[in-house]
């Protein structure tokens, strides 16, 4: 049996008033796009066998070793999304846009020397590297003319036999306190139908109700990057990363249904809110090697352990509905905060670097990741894990990049492919992500500007709401389109 697979990322991830966690949130947390500076960013992200960028700490910290100098830079970035939803034939678009942080950090050498052989040079770093935005904005409108998410409350209240109607819960517990739907007459309380229906005693339902959601998503995924890396005999550079992943995520929709056909249950319309909020703290730990057997060619290796996150999650949902005759009804859900822990996916890089002479820097990476392997707290989520492992699977990331100088003038170009992170089987079976960049930078002595612009992009099913419990599907195709427009300063002390 197929699985929906509501939101990812990248993305909008809610499963219609369900407070637990599910496999769109392992995902999210999952996934790393690897933000930094303009100069790694320019270059679409490949330096894993390069090295020399203060954003490569958190790539791979063999890269500090590429370091002679001490180091600091800092990234302010101006981003941008535009989402474009297609549903039943109806097109409408929402952008959003904010200015923020996307890094900084300070390399300091320990040990730097002219020497030949043995231990040339020792760093410390630290950087802070966004990477990931989850920031995002959708509206999503049209006629719907086959079902309502007041549907797919009403069989959640039917299945398994039906729940007595004091016994209901969750969304569909605040959709009958509103009267967006009722217990079916003679049914003793334990079946349910909509207003859309008369609660039943005018079948089958009357649709044709416009629908519109609001989805505003914010936040981002942040990494603090803390390494040692030095170089040996100028063949062998070797480092080690800590880092400290901050996890802020704001996820917020309004869906509302209208109609103006006239019904036996004077139905007019319902607003149905849903809002939760992650904070988390995140520990993971990076080790990586490049190695040089000749002066223009590099090898990176890269290992990074899953990242061990415990969040907070806050939540709650609401409903107010509309009728013609007057009368407008309104509960909620008492909001709840609780705790949960994600071990995210393992991942190996690796990286080839070309210096062709002083004037052309060529490179690529390949990384490894299983998303299948990412598990909530065994306690409790058996059915959540299972469902991770049988819907996910691994995913193989490829990075281009490409450096040209003219003099102290360089010119930069990258691209990112993402892969497939769902099975074959599942409704977003063809999902995967495109970056591409260019950028340009200035080095004059101890100073150094860069700028960066990356376009990211991917596209994808939305399911309104669940349809495994028999209600037909109500999909919106996403279109989105990420830009980040990003500036770096940095100064290098002793050149």
């Amino acid at each position: 049996m197929k699985r929906i697979s509501l939101l990812i990322f990248a993305v909008l991830s809610v499963f219609t008033g369900v407070t637990a966690q599910n496999i769109d949130d392992a995902l999210r947390y999952s996934q790393v796009f690897y933000g930094g500076t303009a100069r790694f960013m320019s270059m679409g992200g490949a330096f894993t066998a390069l090295g020399g960028d203060i954003s490569s700490l958190s790539q791979n910290p063999a890269g500090l070793g590429v370091f002679r100098s001490s180091e600091i830079t800092i990234t302010p970035q101006l981003f941008q999304s535009k989402t474009t939803a297609g549903f039943n034939g109806v097109s409408s678009s929402d952008n959003l846009s904010n200015f923020n942080l996307g890094q900084i950090g300070i390399v300091s050498n320990l040990i730097s020397n002219n020497k030949e052989t043995g231990l040339i040079t020792l760093s410390l770093g630290y950087s802070f590297n966004k990477t990931d935005n989850l920031s995002q904005s959708v509206v999503i409108q049209g006629v719907s003319k086959t079902s309502s998410m007041a549907d797919y409350w009403a069989a959640l209240g039917n299945k398994d036999g039906g729940t007595f109607y004091k016994d209901l819960q969750g969304a569909e517990g605040i959709a009958f306190d509103a009267w967006v739907m009722d217990t079916v007459t003679g049914s003793g309380g334990k079946s349910y139908a909509t207003a859309l229906s008369n609660y039943g005693d005018n079948p089958p339902s009357v649709y044709g109700q416009t629908i519109r959601r609001l989805v505003t998503n914010e936040g981002y995924i942040g990494e603090h990057a803390f390494s040692i890396g030095g170089n040996y005999s100028n063949k062998i550079f070797f480092g080690a990363t800590f880092g400290i992943t901050m996890l802020r995520f704001t996820s917020d929709y309004e869906h509302l249904e209208s109609t103006d056909i006239s019904m036996p249950s004077q139905f007019q319309s319902f607003t149905y809110t849903d809002h939760f909020e992650d904070k988390g703290t995140g520990y993971t730990l990076k080790l990586g090697a490049i190695y040089k057997p000749v002066d223009a060619v590099r090898i990176g290796l890269a290992f990074h352990s899953p990242t061990w996150y415990k969040i907070n999650e806050y939540y709650y949902n609401d409903i107010t509905s509309h009728f013609t005759d007057g009368n407008n009804y309104e509960s909620s859900n008492t909001p709840s905060r609780f705790n949960y822990t994600l071990a995210t996916p393992y991942r190996l890089l690796a990286g080839v670097g070309v210096q062709i002479k002083k004037f052309l820097l060529l490179s690529a990476d390949y990384e490894y990741v299983d998303y299948s392997t990412a598990r909530f707290s065994e306690t409790g989520y058996s059915a959540e894990n299972m469902e991770i492992k049988n819907s996910l699977k691994a995913t193989n990331n490829i990075r281009f990049g490409g450096e040209l100088r003219l003099n102290n003038l360089y010119l930069r170009t990258g691209y990112g492919f993402y892969g497939k992170p769902f099975k074959s089987s599942e409704n977003n079976a063809n999902l995967d992500y495109n970056t591409i960049s260019f950028g340009a930078g200035i080095r004059e002595q101890n100073i150094t500007i860069d700028f960066a612009f990356t376009n990211f992009k991917y596209s994808q099913k939305y399911y309104l709401y669940p349809v495994d419990v028999g209600v037909d599907p109500t999909v919106a195709n996403l279109n989105t389109t990420k830009n980040m427009f990003t500036l770096t300063f940095g100064y290098k002390f002793g050149v």
